[in-house]
């Protein structure tokens, strides 16, 4: 279980791992109501009502939903109790309630569910003798329990003396730790156990094949033996071979096996009595892993050291590290929980993330893929729209409230600095659709008023100049539009009667005006035409509108056959695209576009490099062209080099380019055909760019994948994803 700092109750711990977990307290021990729990390879977190919730392997039933079967995403513990704590080892789960009622689920061939029985439970079991505790921790097979008097109790397997009891005889039950002493602190490391008293003097029991028992030998004990030279401690943590302990002016020192630097020291020798962990920080709170150790600051900065071969240490990288290293994010944490090779962190929002390895799907972000940094468990954002430039992603919610992560300047916040979750854009402004362009985005009020900002290059934003923006300014002339498209570098707006206009870059006739000059206002697409819809997309020279008769015109660049004219000649006003096909909707890429009929078909026309058209070539048409597969689309949408298209059932497929992962097939390589997105989602809306593709759930959950270079996935880190994750929470 965890409980506060006594340094600062921000610093919150967290409670079991396997092999390895941690606590941190003051005397007597106070319970919390929210935490995290990290096993081997699952992972539990309680909510502020004390509801448990657990994802990963369940291969024992550790998970406690009454089943065996594995979850990418977090589901319910089975019996609806509430919790105060949680604890995880291995492969078992153990939680505390309000009372002090301990229950134990998952993996039981050592007894170390303590319920008299070896049997194994996917389901919360009670722990046996009606003792009430105030602290659970759990080892590798093996539970210990503190009472509010102190008194320790341990069950499950003690083959190396784990429980204290002088002997190596198991117990399904919980038996007493010998020698009568009063703790104020418990944990249990992989095959050894320690406490704390109320002194802060720091006694270990169990294997000590390392020098972990830190009392100057590598002689195992089934009793109590002091850690040497005399420290006093307000919060240790146990990891597989290894164990810490924080002072209380926040020093750490650790002791035990070193292979992998998990003792901070700046080498890689194990030693058998406590040693100071280099760099000089100030820990609020500790948590030590199977070969790993994180810190917690007082300012909820995390640092890790130790071994990283699964991304464990959340650098970004899997170099191991014999020095404390800052994680990936800037984010701040009130709380962390560590496992074999994965670690989490929960911030004061009750956010939670995890990183490492997620063989088991144990970092609940709803896919198997291991994160060398955060990642945000899923379950987070609701959104009603999503919109994705370049190097950004923009969210509206259903109050109208806009949220952007990615580049600085195109979030809307006010600052230059760039954001790889979701921030609030400026102005309290309260939109109806949002259109993102390269480096800016546009917003559209219920009353039709435009707003936008970010980069204003050639008079993309609108506002009679090209001096970007970091705030959402009004669009110049004072329309009223009902829709709006942004494109690279201009922006089109379709008024109530039907009529369009555009501004900005207008090097190839883009804005429909007969002209190749650009405007910082908006002008009248010329031909009279009338439009229901319009398309810009990522399209870096050309624009295309669609009449209430489903006759879709194009204008501007048509170098490759993108405006589907038959021909390669450009044009500065609307021409017909050939074919005589009625669409109900257009989308287009950087030199592509594509075409939904009615009846769900999708053609494509333009460049097909990579791809792109979907007709299984790489050869391009300037004229319209099937989609291969015969799939039925409710919804297209193009990136740069690449389309998706979205069933009616709400499956989504991509094809063409694929160099960042924007396919989200789970590889790097492209295909000229449709291939399902990876993770057996299901979305209602797709929004793309050139390097990344987003995802929304009916739900109003958003996923995106592909390049991240920017942060435009959202998801606290830098790192692209070949598979779905789930934005991070705001």
């Amino acid at each position: 279980m965890s409980r506060p700092s006594p340094l600062s109750l921000v610093g919150i711990l967290a409670a079991g791992v396997a092999p390895g977990c941690t606590e941190s307290l003051t005397s007597p021990p106070i319970t919390v109501t929210a935490t995290l729990a990290a096993g081997g390879s699952h992972t539990c977190r309680l909510t502020s009502a004390g509801a448990a919730y657990c994802w990963g392997d369940n291969s024992a039933g550790q998970l406690g939903d009454g089943s065996t079967t594995i979850s990418a995403t977090p589901v319910a513990v089975s019996g609806g109790l509430t919790f105060s704590g949680l604890a995880a080892d291995f492969n078992h789960t153990c939680g505390l309630t309000g009372a002090g009622v301990a229950y134990c689920w998952g993996d039981n061939t050592s007894g170390q569910l303590g319920d008299g029985s070896t049997m194994s439970s996917a389901t919360p079991v009670a722990v046996s003798g009606g003792l009430r505790f105030s602290a659970l921790d759990a080892g590798a097979s093996h539970t210990c329990g503190l009472t509010s008097a102190g008194a320790a109790y341990c069950w499950g397997r003690n083959d190396e003396g784990e429980f204290g009891t002088g002997s190596t005889t198991s117990s399904s039950t919980p038996v007493a730790v010998s020698g009568g002493m009063s703790f104020s602190v418990l944990v249990t490391g992989g095959g050894h156990t320690c406490g704390l008293t109320s002194a802060g003097a720091a006694y270990c029991w169990g294997v000590n094949s390392s020098g972990q028992l830190g009392d100057g030998s590598t002689t195992g004990s089934s009793t109590p033996v002091v850690v040497s030279w005399g420290l006093r401690f307000t919060a240790l943590t146990a990891g597989g071979s290894h164990t810490c302990g924080l002072t209380l002016f926040g020093a750490a020192y650790c002791w035990g096996d070193n292979g992998y630097g998990e003792l901070g020291t700046g080498s890689t020798t194990s030693s058998s009595t406590p040693l100071a962990v280099s760099g000089g920080h100030r820990f609020s709170a500790l948590a030590a892993g199977g070969s790993y150790t994180c810190g917690l600051t007082g300012a909820g900065a995390a640092y890790c050291w130790g071994d990283n071969t699964s991304g464990q240490l959340g650098t970004g990288s899997t170099t191991s590290s014999s020095t404390p290293l800052a994680v990936s994010g800037g984010l701040r944490f009130s709380a962390l929980a560590t496992g074999r090779e994965h670690a989490c962190g929960f911030t004061s929002a009750e956010a939670a993330y995890c990183w490492g390895q997620n063989s088991a799907a144990q970092l609940g972000d709803g896919t198997p893929q291991t994160w060398w940094a955060p990642a945000p468990v899923s379950g987070g954002l609701i959104f009603s729209a999503l919109a994705a430039g370049r190097v950004h992603t923009c969210g509206l919610t259903s109050a109208g409230a806009a949220y952007c992560w990615g580049s600085a300047l195109t979030l809307g916040t006010g600052s230059t600095t760039s954001s790889a979750t979701p921030v609030a854009v400026s102005g309290g402004l309260s939109f109806s659709a949002l259109a993102t362009g390269r480096f800016y985005t546009c917003g559209l009020t219920s009353a039709g008023a435009a707003y936008c900002w970010g980069g204003n290059f050639f008079g993309e934003i609108g506002v009679d100049s090209t001096t970007s923006s970091s705030t959402p300014v009004a669009v110049s002339g004072g329309l009223s539009f009902s829709v709006l498209a942004a494109g690279e570098f201009h922006t089109c707006g379709l008024t109530s009667p039907g009529v369009a206009h555009c501004w900005g870059y207008n090097g190839s006739g883009q804005l429909g005006d007969g002209s190749t000059t650009s405007s910082a206002t908006p002008v009248p697409v010329s031909g009279g035409l009338s439009f229901d819809a319009l398309a810009t997309g990522t399209g870096v020279e050309h624009t295309c509108g669609l009449t209430s008769a489903g006759a879709a015109y194009c204008w501007g660049s048509n170098a490759i056959g993108q405006l589907g004219t038959g021909s390669t000649m450009s044009s500065a006003t609307p021409v017909a695209v050939s074919g005589g096909l009625s669409f109900s909707a257009l989308t287009m890429g950087l030199y592509h576009t594509c075409g939904l009929t009615s009846a769900g078909a999708a053609y494509c026309w333009g460049d097909n490099a990579s791809g792109q058209l979907g007709d299984g070539s790489t050869t391009s048409d300037s004229t319209l062209v099937a989609v291969s597969g015969g799939l039925s689309f409710s919804a297209l949408a193009a990136g740069g080099f690449h389309t998706c298209g979205l069933t009616s059932a709400g499956a989504v497929y991509c094809w063409g380019s694929n160099s960042s992962g924007q396919l989200g097939t789970g590889s790097t390589t492209s295909d000229s055909i449709p291939v399902p997105v990876s993770g057996g989602l299901t979305f209602s809306a797709l929004a793309t760019d050139a390097f990344h593709t987003c995802g929304l759930t009916s739900a109003g959950a958003a996923s995106c994948w592909g390049g991240n270079s920017s942060g435009q996935l959202g998801r606290g880190t830098f790192s692209y994803s070949t598979v779905p994750v789930a934005v991070a929470p705001f």
